[in-house]
């Protein structure tokens, strides 16, 4: 069995690698194990977890999942939306799509921790945009189907879930919130991620695709 870590953002990409990654790979024979990301470290008792600061904090979650020589590779789920300034290749991104952009600071990040097992993964643009991948399943479970078309009218205004906008106020997060008041992020997002199906969401989602055939064949 081969063993993967993936440093998540929070409690929400914590599930879903648990509850729709994880038994997706058991059978390859790949071990998917999530670290929440540490945001503050003390002394006495528990560390804070979960949410992305300032980059420093990432890289020394990430040397020490490196450390772990039994794992044969460390990987990310983290938000390209909302990155700190001072992560890698963020100041020099080029213009272009969000999954070019994505891609860009994914190859700085990589060479910056210039490590053999370290491959980088940001969602475009967050986690969110994976719910958008079948519109009708987060109607279902938030039990506003009545809601449909107004879900169906955001996707298909965009190229693919992916791609919906990462402006503050039209991402996803903000979309459905705007339209699903009651709509929590660590209980619905992982339940509709699990309801849509890995073969959905890669269908619709190219750069998750992309990384999720790289962990299949590992």
């Amino acid at each position: 069995m081969k063993r993967v870590l993936v440093l998540v953002e929070g409690q929400t990409e914590e599930r879903f690698v648990k509850d729709v990654l994880r038994p997706h790979l058991w059978p390859l024979e790949i071990d998917m194990i999530p670290k929440v990301a540490i945001t503050k470290r003390v002394k006495r008792g528990p560390d804070f977890k979960g949410g992305i600061t300032d980059y420093q904090k990432v890289a020394n979650d990430l040397r020490r999942l490196l450390n772990d020589t039994g794992a044969v590779s460390v990987t990310t789920f983290l938000d390209y939306y909302g990155l700190p300034s001072d992560f890698p290749g963020v100041d020099s991104r080029p213009p272009g799509s969000a999954h070019d952009r994505a891609r860009h600071v994914e190859t700085e990040w990589r060479r910056r921790i210039d490590n053999p097992r370290f491959h980088p993964y940001l969602m475009v643009h967050e986690f969110e945009a994976l719910l958008f991948a079948k519109p009708e399943e987060l109607g279902r479970v938030l039990n506003k189907s009545d809601m449909l078309s107004e879900l169906e009218k955001i996707r298909n205004e965009f190229p693919t879930p992916e791609d919906i906008n990462d402006n503050p106020e039209t991402a996803p997060s903000k979309r459905i919130t705007g339209l699903f008041p009651g709509y929590q992020k660590t209980l619905h997002g992982p339940l509709i991620t699990k309801r849509i199906g890995l073969e959905i969401i890669r269908h619709e989602c190219r750069h998750f695709r992309e990384w999720l055939t790289w962990l299949e064949r590992l």
